[in-house]
């Protein structure tokens, strides 16, 4: 795909915040855009996969995520260029929606409703540390914990907080299917394991 950049990750921090005003202006208008899976089954409501990761059920909810996005977003969309950075963002939280839609269907969790961008901006943070696994973050502004470290810690914490029902308000499941997906996305489009970034074996690549 021709390298491109436009700054495409502050025209999804836009629309996620025009949403965001919708919503709340019309808070009728979540039940169409967040994804549940009886919206989908029996009404056939098959845009949910796409626009649930736009909505947002809070001012911190959306706030965080934008933040997220912000931060390493950017820096992630130089690296791949806007459009492959779009085609990213969308597939990874698309296919989390749709992984989520699943497992929701087959434990009989149907009166559930999924929103947020958060499984799409934890697949950039995979691809921030796969690019940048010598980089530092510093968590709470405070903590200073490299790239890959952090990546691994959320996946561990998405993972506990699942099996023992921490946390019950959050999606866990979509955070966990974005870093999957994200994974999937560098292996099979890139040709890149994100593991060997992170030990160091992948930097050559890379650059």
């Amino acid at each position: 795909m021709r390298y491109t950049f436009y700054n495409a990750s502050f025209y999804i921090i836009g629309v996620n915040i025009l949403l965001f005003l919708l919503t709340n202006t019309s808070p009728r208008s979540l039940a169409y855009l967040a994804l549940n899976p009886l919206a989908v089954t029996y009404r056939n409501m098959y845009w949910q996969f796409l626009t649930y990761m736009f909505v947002h059920g809070g001012i911190s909810h959306i706030l965080f995520n934008m933040l997220g996005l912000f931060f390493f977003g950017s820096h992630v969309e130089r690296r791949m260029g806007s459009n492959e950075f779009l085609l990213f963002y969308l597939s990874t939280g698309v296919l989390a929606g749709i992984f989520s839609f699943v497992v929701y269907v087959l434990t009989g969790a149907t009166n559930v409703y999924l929103l947020g961008a958060s499984g799409a901006v934890y697949a950039v943070l995979l691809a921030y540390a796969t690019y940048y696994p010598d980089s530092t973050i510093y968590v709470m502004g405070i903590i200073p914990v490299k790239a890959p470290i952090l990546v691994l810690g959320f996946t561990g914490l998405a993972v506990f907080s699942q099996l023992f029902s921490f946390n019950n308000g959050v999606a866990h499941l979509a955070h966990l299917a974005g870093f999957g997906f994200a994974f999937l996305y560098f292996v099979v489009r890139f040709g890149i394991n994100p593991i060997q970034a992170f030990l160091g074996g992948g930097r050559r690549r890379l650059r």
